[in-house]
C-alpha cells in the first residue's frame, strides 16, 4: 500500500514538475535515495530530475553538501539547521530549482528522549532563496515503514512546493 501511493505521489510530482520546467533534487540521510529512487521510477523523469545525494554521515553532508560542521555540534545531525543547511546544499551543487532534504532517525536504535526514532527533519529549498522546514514524528513504526513514510511525506512537500511556482 505505501510504495503503491508513494508512487502515485512520485508521478503527480513529476508531471507537475515537467509542466512547470522544474528541476528536482534531494539530499537524503536516513532514506538512502529512497526519495530520488522513487521519483525517477516514474517514466519521463529524467526531464525533470537532476540528482539525488546520498548523505549517510555527517562528513557526506559536509563533503557532499557544504553544511557547516559546527551544525552538527551546535544542533545535532538530526535537526532543523542541518535539513536546511542539506536542502540549501543539494541546489548549490545541482542545476535544480527545487530541492527536498531529510534528516532522521529511523531506528531501531538510536533515538533519545529528545530526539526519539521516528523523528525526522524536512528541508525544501528553492532556487529563488524560499526555504521551508517541517518536523514529524512517525511513531508505532519500524525502520522501512518509518523510511517509507519519509519518501511520502517529502514527495507531498514537493508537490506543495511545485504549487507555488
Amino acid at each position: 500500500m505505501a510504495a503503491h501511493s508513494n508512487l502515485k505521489h512520485a508521478n503527480l510530482v513529476v508531471r507537475e514538475a515537467i509542466r512547470n520546467n522544474i528541476v528536482l533534487a534531494s539530499a537524503e540521510s536516513c532514506t538512502a535515495g529512497l526519495i530520488i529512487a522513487t521519483l525517477t521510477d516514474i517514466p519521463g523523469s529524467s526531464a525533470v530530475v537532476d540528482r539525488g545525494f546520498v548523505t549517510y554521515t555527517n562528513q557526506a553532508k559536509m563533503d557532499m553538501l557544504g553544511v557547516p560542521a559546527d551544525h552538527f555540534q551546535k544542533f545535532g545531525a538530526v535537526s532543523e539547521a542541518v535539513a536546511i543547511a542539506m536542502a540549501k546544499g543539494a541546489l548549490l551543487r545541482s542545476n535544480a530549482d527545487l530541492s527536498i532534504a531529510v534528516t532522521g532517525i529511523a531506528g531501531p536504535g538510536g533515538g533519545s528522549i529528545q530526539k526519539p526514532v521516528g523523528l525526522v527533519h524536512f528541508g525544501v529549498g528553492c532556487k529563488n532563496g524560499t526555504t521551508f522546514h517541517q518536523k514529524i514524528i512517525f511513531r508505532d513504526m519500524d525502520r522501512a515503514g518509518v523510511r517509507s513514510a519519509t519518501v511520502l511525506h517529502a514527495l507531498k512537500l514537493l508537490l506543495e512546493a511545485l504549487d507555488k511556482f
